[in-house]
């Protein structure tokens, strides 16, 4: 986890995702490769057990019908999560060029992206329950009796490099936002305005330029956010928690909101009621998706002796 956070104290040092597209390359070329090596040995895992299947139709048991609704919300909030794009969506598109359109060239890619995403987590999903039942893990690749190994390894690698350009994905527009606050809340600090060139003999361009504000500000949030990973390092859980934040105001919220005033749809119209009828539902699940997240890392909390270990 600390080697996880050097690098992404180094990466942050970019000055923003249009710096870092290979990462976004690499990212999505891994979330491809562990995902296919997950969906192949779960199948592999099926296959070699005659083809029956592990899991039942009325979904995994749980100790308590409690228990089993704060998994389902537990659920809704990860996928909640995989779909919460928007904070980010806008960032991408700022880096596009014209033409075409940029919001056109935006539009088709997330289409696709939301297409190919959907079909390989129903996929994985599905295999991964039909392969080992109620004992399938939140990362299907920490099941026991998966193998061959060397390739489960090769996928946590995939799943790590993932990781680190996902992280740089999220992190950027939250770096961006923060520092245009503090620049406008601030505008004659020297510390904030300051800026040097530094010689690096190496690279082409010969220098580059350093800015301490951003420095250690971007240096702190990583800190930040590795030290509270590692205080509750429920993955699921988290995801969950995290979904259930950010999924109704930027996903549903925000984008119907300006739809509706984009598109001048009055009050009264059939199709404002139902757009505000969505953005209510989901506001609904959001906030029951919440109390199951915190509810889960509650019980985590009581069960686990180590808080600083992983739990999936």
């Amino acid at each position: 986890m600390l080697a996880f956070s050097v690098v992404q104290v180094v990466l942050s040092q970019f000055p923003g995702l249009e710096h870092i597209t290979w990462l976004s390359v690499v990212a999505a070329v891994m979330s491809f490769a562990y995902s296919f090596i997950g969906l192949g040995l779960s199948v592999g895992q099926l296959v070699s057990h005659g083809g029956g299947l592990g899991g039942r139709i009325a979904g995994a048991t749980a100790a308590s019908s409690t228990k089993k609704l704060w998994n389902v919300l537990l659920a809704l909030g990860n996928i909640a999560f995989a779909y919460t794009f928007a904070e980010v969506l806008i960032e991408i598109q700022d880096t596009l060029k014209s033409p075409p359109a940029e919001n056109k060239t935006m539009k088709k890619a997330s289409m696709y992206g939301i297409g190919a995403t959907t079909i390989f987590y129903i996929s994985v999903g599905c295999a991964g329950y039909a392969a080992f039942g109620s004992n399938a893990p939140g990362n299907i690749l920490t099941a026991a009796g998966l193998g061959p190994f060397w390739l489960v390894d090769i996928a946590n690698m995939c799943l790590i490099l993932h990781l680190i350009g996902a992280y740089q994905v999220y992190a950027q527009p939250i770096f961006a936002s923060v520092e245009r606050w503090a620049a406008s809340r601030w505008p004659e600090a020297k510390f904030i305005n300051s800026a040097y060139t530094v010689s690096i003999p190496l690279m082409q361009r010969g220098s580059v330029t350093v800015a301490p504000y951003k420095l250690v500000l971007r240096t702190v949030i990583v800190v930040a956010t590795t030290v509270v990973a590692m205080m509750i390092p429920f993955f699921n859980a988290v995801l969950g928690l995290l979904g259930a934040f950010s999924f109704w105001p930027l996903t549903v919220y925000f984008p119907v909101s300006m739809h509706i005033a984009q598109c001048k749809i009055t009050k009264g119209r059939k199709k404002w009621y139902l757009l505000q009828g969505l953005s209510m539902v989901c506001l609904m699940i959001s906030v029951a998706v919440g109390i199951g997240s915190v509810t889960d890392i509650v019980d985590s909390l009581k069960v686990s002796s180590n808080p600083f270990k992983t739990v999936s």
